[in-house]
C-alpha cells in the first residue's frame, strides 16, 4: 500500500461556536447526512450504525479544538508522518526503527512502519509519560513536605 500524507483537520473557532455535539446514540437510533449541492439539490445519505461512533469520536474531538486525522490501521506512513502523530522529530522516529522499537519495512530505500505499530508506540510513550509526570508530582510532594 502506498503512503499517503497524513492530513490533520481541524475546526475553526467559529465554527466550534456554531456547531453542537452529537448526542449520545442509544439502540434504534440512526444517523443520517443531509447533503445539500451548490445548486440546492438535497441528498440524505445514511451513516451505518458501525460508522456512527467514528463519526461522534470525530466530531467530539473537533470541538474540544482538537486536530484530527482519519486513516485506515493498516496504513503504511513514512517517517516525516510518523513524526506528526507521535510529536517527535523525524530523526527521532528513524532511532526507534533502528533500535527496534517501532517495526519498519523498505520500500526501495524508504523506511515505511503501519499505522497500527505507530499508535501502539504513541500509547507506550503516553503511558511513559504520564508515569513520569506522577513520579515528578511525588518528588515535589516529599520535598514539600520532608524539606528535601
Amino acid at each position: 500500500m502506498a503512503s499517503q500524507i497524513v492530513h490533520f483537520a481541524r475546526l475553526s473557532d467559529r465554527d466550534r461556536k456554531t456547531a453542537a455535539p452529537l448526542p449520545k446514540f442509544v439502540a434504534g437510533d440512526r444517523l443520517e447526512l443531509h447533503v445539500r449541492g451548490a445548486g440546492g439539490k438535497e441528498r440524505t445519505l445514511p451513516i451505518p450504525p458501525s460508522a456512527a461512533a467514528a463519526v461522534e469520536a470525530l466530531l467530539a474531538h473537533m470541538l474540544r479544538g482538537e486536530r484530527v486525522a482519519v486513516l485506515a490501521e493498516d496504513q503504511e506512513l513514512s517517517p516525516s508522518e510518523a513524526s506528526a502523530i507521535l510529536g517527535i522529530s523525524r530523526p527521532l522516529v528513524v532511532l526507534r526503527m533502528d533500535r527496534g522499537e517501532l517495526p519498519f519495512r523498505y520500500v526501495g530505500k524508504h523506511r515505511r512502519a503501519l499505522l497500527k505499530d505507530v499508535l501502539a508506540l504513541k500509547s507506550k510513550l503516553d503511558k511513559r509519560q504520564t508515569a513520569m509526570e506522577a513520579l515528578a508530582e511525588d518528588t515535589e510532594d516529599l520535598i514539600e513536605t520532608y524539606g528535601l
